[in-house]
C-alpha cells in the first residue's frame, strides 16, 4: 500500500480505539457508580402504556442495567476489559504509525 494510505489508516485505527477506549471507560465509571449512565439503563422503567396492556408488556420488557456489572473477572468488567484492549490496540497502531513515518 503507498505510505500516505497506510498513514491515514494507522492514524484512524488508533482514534477509533482511542474512541472506543474513552466509551468503555465512561460504562467503567457508571458501574463503579462515578458518575450517573443514560437513564434508559440506570433509571425507573417509565411509560409501560395503559393499565390494561400493563401485564402483557411487563412479559416483554426486559431491562439490562448498564450500571450493574453482569460478570466481573479479576476485579474488571467487560467494560474495563474493553478500555484496557483499546488502549493497547492504539498503543499499537500508533507505534506502527511512528514506525512507518521515520522510513
Amino acid at each position: 500500500a503507498p505510505r500516505p494510505l497506510l498513514l491515514a489508516g494507522l492514524a484512524i485505527l488508533a482514534l477509533a480505539t482511542l474512541a472506543n477506549a474513552g466509551l468503555g471507560a465512561y460504562h467503567s465509571g457508571v458501574e463503579w457508580g462515578f458518575w450517573k449512565g443514560p437513564t434508559d439503563c440506570t433509571g425507573p422503567v417509565v411509560n409501560l402504556g395503559n393499565a390494561g396492556d400493563l401485564f402483557s408488556r411487563l412479559d416483554t420488557v426486559k431491562v439490562v442495567r448498564c450500571d450493574e456489572v453482569q460478570w466481573r473477572f479479576l476485579g474488571l468488567s467487560l467494560a474495563g476489559y474493553n478500555v484496557l484492549i483499546s488502549l493497547l490496540m492504539a498503543a499499537i497502531a500508533a507505534w506502527g504509525f511512528m514506525r512507518t513515518a521515520k522510513r
